[in-house]
């Protein structure tokens, strides 16, 4: 299973191929892959990573909050132990529409797949790196819950980009840039990404003047000609807006 936690930062993306001796490896141990990943039950074992879109742990060290508005989400994908996501590390820079064309191939072959999704209130109450984690735990959730219904299977180790789920009742590893280093990873990334860009196109239609169409929630000069003009809106991070001065 792949698991990934995006905050739709950017379209960069250069994931190397996973070598065949690490998947050999994980498969062994029947790992589910997570950015989040799990094992696809009596299929070919799978894998686990869970990651973000804009790393967590990298916004924190060099002092950069991400999108001040909108949603932090998550997603978790089970993918075939066959599942090549082609045309990702040809290229450092994804086009918006070339990451919809690979959501599209990625949940065509998905064994399952998951979402988790954390309002900017929580985010306000418990911090983005917590409210991420807990995303990341309800997406795996899900992911877990359509293996169950599919054949009774359940993930069985979760491979994680940078973070350590403390509640995840499950085996976990953390890889450290495990989005640009994994196939797998990338794939769960780039559906919790695409996910959330969807979500703030809806958005723009609900609070026109701030660009979120465009910025997708980032601080661009729209966005705070937005906020000068139209004021702060229900889906802003109010704890991210007090550094900025609004």
């Amino acid at each position: 299973m792949n698991f990934a936690a995006a905050e739709s930062e950017g379209s960069h993306w250069r994931p190397h191929r996973e070598t065949s001796h690490r998947r050999a490896h994980y498969e062994k141990r029947r790992t589910g892959a997570a950015h989040a990943a799990a094992a696809p039950g009596n299929e070919a074992s799978g894998r686990g990573l869970v990651g973000t879109g804009d790393p967590v742990y990298r916004r924190y060290r060099r002092g950069r909050p991400g999108p001040l508005a909108g949603p932090v989400v998550a997603a978790c994908v089970v993918l075939p132990q066959d599942f090549d996501l082609l045309g990702v590390d040809d290229s450092k820079k994804l086009s918006e529409k070339r990451r919809e064309h690979l959501y599209s191939r990625i949940l065509e072959r998905a064994v399952a797949w998951g979402i988790g999704r954390r309002g900017p209130e929580v985010i306000d109450e418990i911090n983005i790196l917590e409210a991420t984690k807990l995303a990341m735990l309800d997406a795996a959730a899900a992911a877990d819950e359509m293996l169950r219904e599919k054949d009774g299977s359940t993930m069985e180790h979760v491979l994680i980009d940078a973070l350590r789920l403390e509640a995840l009742d499950k085996p976990q590893t953390s890889i450290i840039r495990g989005d640009s280093s994994s196939v797998s990873i990338a794939a769960a990334s780039i559906v919790a990404k695409v996910t959330r860009d969807r979500r703030m196109i809806k958005y723009a239609e609900e609070y026109p003047g701030y660009g979120f169409e465009r910025n997708k929630g980032y601080g661009t000069k729209a966005h705070y000609e937005g906020i000068r003009e139209h004021g702060v809106t229900p889906i802003h991070r109010r704890n991210f807006l007090k550094n900025t001065g609004y």
